[in-house]
C-alpha cells in the first residue's frame, strides 16, 4: 500500500506541473505579449482554461493532502520552515484565482480590468516560481529543523542561489508547456505562428535556465550532475528528453497538434523522474546530512493502508468525470438546426 501511496505523490505532482502549470504559463506568456495582440490572446486563453482552470489545483490538493495524511514529518517540516514561499505560493494562487473570474465576469468594464491583468499576470509569475524555490530547497540541504534563529530557520532555507535558479527554470518551463499547449487552440494562422514563436523563445529560456540551475548546483556544492548522470536511469531520461524536444520541433512544423502535447508533457516527465529518481526514497535532504524519507519518516500502517484505499476509491469516481470534463470542452459547439414553424388553418 505505501507504494501505491507514493506513486500518487509523484503523480500528483507531474500533473499538477503539466495541467496547473500549463494554467500559470498562459498568464506568462500574456505578460511577454504585444498590446495589439492581447485580446486576441485573452479570447484564446479563456477558451483554453476557463472552463477547467479550477480543476488544475485537485492535483496539489491531492499531494498536499498525502503528504499531510500519510507523511506527517515530511508535512511538518516543510510547511514550517518553508512557510514564506508557501504562504506567497498560496497567496499567488488566490490572486490570479479572483483577478481571472473578476476580470472574465466582471460586469461592468473600466479601470478596474487593467488591476485585474496585472494581478493575473504577475500572480502567474510568482506562483510558479515559487513552487520551484519549494522544490529547489527540498533537496539543497538548506532547510535546518534545529536552527537557532529566524534567518537561518526561514529565510535561509529557501534563499539560495540553487532554489531560486530552480524557481526561474519552473517558470520557464510553465511558459513553454502553455505555448505548446495553445497552439491547437486556435485556428487563426497568424496566432498560431505567435504561439509557435513564444515556444521557441520559451523553449530557449528554459535552456538557458536550466544551465543557471547547474551553474547554481556547482557554486552551492549540490551533487546535481552527479544525481543525473551517475545512473542508467537518468542517463535514459535526459536522452529520451532531448530525442523528444526534437521530435516536438519536427511535428511541429507538420502541425500535429496532439502529438506535440504529447512529447512535451513526456519530456516534462523525463525531467522530474531523472530529479527525483537519484535520491528517492529521501524527498528533504536536511542539513548537516539528515534527510527526510517516505519509508523512514511515514504514517502508521493502518493509516497508509486506509489512504491508499481512499486514493484507489476515489479515482474511480474522479477521474472519468475529470476525463469527461476535459474531453466535453474541447468539443465545439455545433450551429442549432433552424426550425421553421408551419402554420395550418
Amino acid at each position: 500500500m505505501l507504494n501505491v501511496v507514493m506513486i500518487y505523490l509523484w503523480a500528483a505532482i507531474l500533473l499538477y506541473l503539466l495541467l496547473g502549470g500549463a494554467d500559470f504559463g498562459a498568464g506568462i506568456l500574456e505578460l511577454f505579449t504585444r498590446r495589439a495582440n492581447l485580446a486576441r490572446t485573452r479570447k484564446t486563453l479563456y477558451k483554453a482554461i476557463g472552463p477547467v482552470w479550477e480543476a488544475n489545483h485537485m492535483w496539489l490538493i491531492i499531494t498536499i493532502v498525502i503528504l499531510f495524511v500519510g507523511f506527517p514529518a515530511i508535512y511538518t517540516t516543510m510547511s514550517i520552515n518553508l512557510h514564506i514561499p508557501l504562504s506567497i505560493m498560496l497567496l499567488g494562487i488566490i490572486a490570479r484565482g479572483t483577478a481571472f473570474a473578476f476580470r472574465h465576469h466582471d460586469a461592468v468594464v473600466d479601470d478596474m480590468q487593467i488591476i485585474y491583468n496585472r494581478i493575473f499576470v504577475i500572480s502567474s509569475c510568482i506562483t510558479p516560481f515559487f513552487l520551484g524555490v519549494i522544490a529547489g530547497s527540498a533537496v539543497s540541504r538548506t532547510i535546518d529543523p534545529y536552527a537557532a534563529n529566524f534567518a537561518d530557520a526561514y529565510i535561509f532555507s529557501w534563499l539560495h542561489w540553487f532554489p531560486l535558479a530552480v524557481g526561474l527554470f519552473t517558470v520557464t518551463i510553465c511558459g513553454f508547456l502553455a505555448a505548446i499547449y495553445l497552439v491547437g487552440e486556435t485556428d487563426n494562422a497568424l496566432d498560431k505562428g505567435r504561439f509557435i514563436a513564444k515556444a521557441r523563445t520559451t523553449n530557449t529560456a528554459a535552456v538557458i535556465s536550466g544551465a543557471l540551475v547547474f551553474v547554481a548546483a556547482y557554486t552551492e556544492n549540490i551533487p546535481l550532475a552527479a544525481w543525473i548522470f551517475d545512473n542508467t536511469v537518468g542517463v535514459t531520461a535526459i536522452s529520451l528528453a532531448s530525442l523528444s524536444l526534437m521530435l516536438l520541433w519536427y511535428y511541429l512544423y507538420k502541425g500535429k497538434v496532439r502529438i506535440i502535447r504529447l512529447l512535451a508533457g513526456f519530456q516534462v516527465s523525463m525531467i522530474l523522474l531523472t530529479l527525483t529518481y537519484r535520491h528517492f526514497p529521501n524527498i528533504v535532504l536536511l542539513k548537516n546530512g539528515k534527510y527526510l524519507s517516505l519509508l523512514e519518516h511515514r504514517g502508521q500502517d493502518k493509516t497508509i493502508e486506509a489512504l491508499a484505499i481512499a486514493l484507489l476509491a476515489g479515482s474511480i469516481f474522479i477521474l472519468p468525470a475529470l476525463f469527461y470534463l476535459l474531453y466535453s470542452f474541447q468539443q465545439k459547439p455545433k450551429a442549432p438546426d433552424s426550425v421553421k414553424e408551419k402554420y395550418t388553418g
